[in-house]
């Protein structure tokens, strides 16, 4: 079967190369957990219950456009800039972007799931035909609206939407590649703020992390705490952005963590994000902030062994005797 590629939204069809034009991406995933072909097109049903990769519905029946699901694996995530081994300067429909799909079609069926859920807007989706498997990928958050050339002309990523872009994907990924329903808040590229409601904010009402950086152009990935440190018998498999005291290594070199929010990013007006974060010298004008309900952090004692808990003698998430027992 012939490979194609086509991106649609509620009103109109556009060619691949009006869609995500001169985006390059490199394998930004091995050992991707859960996440396949089986799921495109509907529910994932390793995502939380009731969540959507379209309309994004959370389980107790909240829907806005700023709430999304995370479960990018860090395994492999390169930070080695955008390159035309994936998505080239030309479009999706070249045979390099048809070269790095079919390398691993289901990692980089997840690569591009998250790329589109960044970039593209709610109701929008992008359908790509690979060896007589089509692959559905729907748009969420919208941050990316001119990249997504839906005017019909190819247009590149600007900064603004390198940023935007990149910060999304840092913002959902983790090193457990599970899936937690996540409150985004932040600004797209053209400076709107990403929609949410008071019910959103109440139900994620744990601050989390700020994610910001730019790996269109090689500068890497970077979060930071928006909120306290976890403490030592704490953990979440959302470890990439909300750190312990000790830090974590397991996402870097992919995602740097630098310590907390308020020591490189300015708070916006709203006081619900960030204004912009700078970083070795580099302001980037497009941070997001994300939050998570309290019960994602876990407590190494409260009975139940989480997945960011091990077996052991102590009392921290690495040796949780209470809740995993000893080791074998």
């Amino acid at each position: 079967m012939p490979q194609s590629l086509a991106a649609r939204s509620p009103s109109r069809r556009s060619s691949l190369s009006s869609v995500l034009s001169r985006l390059a991406l490199p394998v930004l995933l091995s050992g991707a957990i859960g996440c396949g072909p089986a799921d495109i097109g509907g529910v994932d049903p390793h995502e939380s219950v009731d969540t959507h990769a379209g309309g994004l519905v959370s389980a107790n029946g909240l829907s806005t456009n700023g709430l999304s699901t995370n479960g990018l694996s860090t395994n492999g995530l390169s930070t080695n800039g955008l390159s035309t081994n994936g998505l080239s300067t030309n479009g999706l429909s070249t045979n390099g972007f048809k070269t790095w799909f079919g390398t691993n079609p289901a990692q980089s069926e997840m690569v591009m799931r998250y790329v589109v859920r960044c970039a593209m807007a709610e109701g929008q989706s992008l359908t790509f035909t690979y060896a007589g498997t089509t692959y559905t990928w729907q748009g969420a958050l919208g941050l990316a609206p001119g990249w997504s050339g839906l005017g019909g002309t190819a247009v590149p990523p600007t900064l603004d939407e390198q940023q935007a872009v990149s910060a999304c994907l840092a913002a959902h990924a983790n090193k457990y590649g599970v899936h937690v329903n996540i409150s985004v808040l932040g600004k797209d590229a053209a400076g709107t703020a990403i929609p949410t409601t008071a019910e959103e904010l109440a139900t994620y009402s744990q601050k989390e992390a700020c994610f910001f950086g730019n790996i269109f152009n090689n500068q890497g990935l970077f979060a930071a705490n928006d909120t306290s440190y976890l403490s030592y018998d704490q953990s979440t498999v959302r470890t990439c952005g909300l750190s312990s005291w000790s830090g974590d290594a397991a996402c870097a070199p992919t995602i740097v963590h630098v310590g907390a929010c308020l020591d490189h990013c300015s708070p916006d007006s709203s006081k619900q994000f960030y204004a912009y974060c700078t970083y070795n010298g580099v302001k980037y004008t497009r941070p997001i902030v994300t939050r998570i309900r309290p019960q994602d952090i876990y407590r190494c004692g409260d009975g139940v062994c989480q997945v960011s808990e091990k077996c052991g003698t102590g009392t921290t998430p690495d040796s949780c005797a209470a809740d995993c027992g000893a080791c074998q």
